[in-house]
């Protein structure tokens, strides 16, 4: 399966898979969400771990008591705050990078003959 590169201010690789395919937004996952980590980390290194070890702690007693506990609920809201202060879960896509994602995700849908099928007729 090809690697189709979509350039932009968080570029984006997309790769066709069996099934679908896959994004890589490692550009966006480095430049924004790790650059806030690290960032929050400079500001209050004490008050960052103190947080993870706290949903460290969540997390367990979710994996403990089930998918339904109030520790499970907690932690998916608590996870929910930390994405949206690492900037969101959303990858910004605009202008030119918005019509080469379409065209790359189209070419990845678009019907292809399958080896082995061209002769049977």
């Amino acid at each position: 399966m090809s690697v189709t590169p979509v350039d932009g201010p968080f570029p984006i690789r997309v790769e066709a898979t069996p099934s679908g395919c896959e994004l890589d937004i490692t550009a966006y996952l480095t430049r924004a969400v790790l650059t806030e980590l690290i960032t929050a980390a400079d500001e209050d290194p004490e008050g960052l771990v103190d947080e993870l070890r706290d949903m460290a702690s969540l997390l367990r007693s979710a994996l403990h008591q089930g998918p339904d506990s109030h520790a499970r609920h907690e932690f998916d809201e608590r996870m929910q705050e930390l994405v949206e202060e690492l900037g969101g879960g959303t990858v910004p896509v605009y202008g030119a990078q918005v019509v080469r994602l379409a065209e790359a995700l189209a070419r990845i849908v678009a019907p292809r003959p399958v080896p082995g099928q061209r002769g049977a007729a």
